[in-house]
């Protein structure tokens, strides 16, 4: 935890010259840069399988009507079905999976007192004037929704708010545009039942941006918004964009 709270130190004075009081914020954000940074090649990765995926839809399509009633031996076939052609359907889970060590670095990081058996000076930087250290709650308390604090969460409420909506726009339409075979795919338990809600679940970073400290919800923020540009990119000549199965992280 030292080493790691020396490293975004070391970033902000970097940037200090650029962003002064802010330097601690920028550091984050460059930080989370950093990170999508490396795991760009598990999302390439994943990409690739989910097209890879895509093109199976005619042949579970077709293994749907010979297995019909047998909702059992269609599991077995779909799953065979995919390994013989080595596509993974969680395949695009990974990238978010392998974000989530530095999420709970960055949360434990600005939510402890001490580092080290000294007190955690980060924990007095801002975001303008909001403290890193602090919530949503305590924005709230100083100042109300409109106090200066609380301008701070708005604005980033509204980027979540817009990536979000971008997100379900684009996975309502890849739904639409997908076969039936492909949407309902029987290979993992409860897909059916997960594509319904998968449209809402961009939103749900609403509630993660006011809960965390804000420099874990500055960490959501940007790395959302990386997906949705990422896989804008990524998934840009497959009908409809963002596959489901990545489209809330």
């Amino acid at each position: 935890m030292s080493a790691f709270a020396g490293l975004v130190e070391n970033l902000a004075d970097l940037l200090d010259p650029l962003f002064h009081g802010s330097a601690t914020a920028a550091a984050i954000v460059l930080f989370t840069a950093c990170v999508r940074l490396l795991v760009h090649p598990l999302s390439r990765a994943s990409a690739r399988g989910q097209k890879a995926r895509a093109k199976l839809s005619p042949q579970i399509a077709e293994l749907r009507k010979k297995h019909a009633k047998n909702p059992e031996k269609l599991q077995k076939a779909v799953l065979e079905l995919h390994r013989k052609e080595q596509v993974s359907p969680l395949s695009g889970c990974l990238p978010s999976l392998f974000q989530l060590p530095a999420f709970f670095l960055l949360y434990h990081l600005f939510s402890s007192s001490g580092i080290g058996g000294e007190a955690n000076g980060l924990l007095g930087h801002t975001l303008l004037a909001a403290p890193l250290g602090g919530r949503w709650t305590d924005a709230l308390a100083d100042g109300g929704v409109f106090g200066a604090p609380g301008l701070v969460y708005l604005a980033l409420f509204a980027v979540v708010a817009a990536v979000a909506t971008f997100n379900y726009v684009r996975t309502k339409r890849q739904m639409a545009a997908a076969p039936q075979s492909s949407a309902g795919d029987p290979q993992v338990p409860g897909m059916a039942a997960m594509t319904k809600v998968m449209p809402l679940m961009s939103f749900m970073t609403l509630f993660t941006v006011a809960v965390v400290p804000l420099a874990a919800a500055l960490y959501v923020v940007t790395s959302t918004t990386w997906s949705a540009v990422e896989r804008a990119v990524l998934y840009r000549d497959m009908p409809g964009g963002a596959p489901l199965a990545a489209a809330a992280g």
